[in-house]
């Protein structure tokens, strides 16, 4: 999905062997490939390719992908797009990856369909490419998908925000990323499905993003439409404290329900200051750990990883509701990202 929330300098420093350029590939793994995962053609390369290298969640992501690779004793070489959206960096990662010998692509797609060509035809050469986070369009274009459950991402946050109304007349603003995201549209669906509502329930619906600022311009154009709006689903974290920061100015902090879905750490922070009601927490480190492990037993055995993994999603909130399982903040600020 679009995430677009930028990292203090202290993470881009940590986030640098990641580098900036889109092209450009680091070998950032360690181990000389005479372990258990090495192949007779010397050590076994395993690539990542994000959408960027500035965004918290991708950042937690590689670091998932380079500790297992240390463990493993493989080698990580890394990759990022420019800005959210270049397909044409992530094509040229690919090639430049195939061409060093990798035996594993895990990608983050910018373009779930643009990508498709180059992914098949690094598949054709052998190497085994397993999507993170984003599916791609087909999802069967990979060999495998790890990500979150998006659907389930966004019906924790709207059963939880049907039980905190307490039957109370809902007017509800969704603050959503951009037509036609998979990301966007199944958690869109996700939480309509938990507050058991459809789309004409839904008082003003606004794009985002997934941006701050665009989140707040969001809010201030919903209460312009609908100055009662009671409830706030939000794509991501950003977007949520965009329409708090809309909703304070109005002097409305207090009275509208906002619950959004990510988990990272300034958000779930929000949570527990109470900007944020609750959040439904996912999990990147995990995907990327699953993915090296995937394309070690690849290079083993040639066992290859397919279908469908997911990789958790957990209600985080410190007002907990009868009936719908969650944890608080305590447990999300152990396990959140950025």
């Amino acid at each position: 999905m679009s995430r677009t929330s930028r990292l203090p300098s202290s993470l881009l420093r940590a986030a640098a062997c990641t580098g900036v350029a889109a092209l450009a590939l680091t070998a950032c793994g360690s181990g000389s490939g005479s372990g258990s995962a090495s192949t007779g053609s010397g050590e076994v390369k395993v690539g990542l390719i994000t959408k960027t290298d500035t965004n918290p969640f991708f950042v937690k992501m590689k670091e998932g992908a380079e500790k297992t690779a240390k463990a493993e004793g493989v080698k990580l070489m890394t990759a990022a797009g420019k800005f959210d959206g270049d397909n044409a960096g992530q094509v040229t990662a690919i090639e430049n990856m195939v061409a060093s010998g990798v035996k594993g692509i895990l990608i983050t797609p910018s373009d779930s369909k643009a990508i498709v060509p180059a992914i098949e035809k690094a598949k054709a050469k052998g190497v085994l490419v397993i999507a993170l986070d984003t599916p791609t369009e087909p999802q069967s274009a990979v060999d495998a998908l790890f990500a979150t459950d998006n659907l389930k991402a966004g019906e924790l946050i709207g059963e939880y925000a049907r039980a905190a109304m307490k039957g109370k007349t809902a007017k509800i603003a969704a603050l959503d990323l951009a037509p036609g995201v998979s990301v966007g549209v199944q958690r869109h669906n996700g939480f309509l499905k938990g507050f058991g509502v459809t789309d004409k329930d839904v008082a003003c619906a606004q794009d985002t993003g997934g941006d701050q600022s665009k989140g707040q311009t969001a809010m201030e154009n919903c209460l312009q439409k609908e100055p009662g709006i009671n409830v706030v689903y939000t794509i991501n974290e950003p977007a949520a404290l965009g329409a708090y920061t809309a909703l304070k100015a109005k002097g409305r902090e207090k009275d509208v329900l906002i619950v959004s879905v990510d988990g990272g750490c300034t958000g779930t922070r929000a949570v527990k200051d109470g900007k944020i009601a609750a959040t439904s927490q996912q999990y990147p480190l995990k995907m990327a750990a699953e993915g090296v492990k995937a394309v070690v037993t690849y290079a083993k055995d040639g066992t290859k990883a397919s279908g469908y993994t997911d990789t958790g999603v957990t209600l985080i909130t410190d007002k907990a509701q009868d009936g719908v399982t969650s944890k608080d903040t305590a447990y999300g600020l152990e396990n959140c990202w950025g």
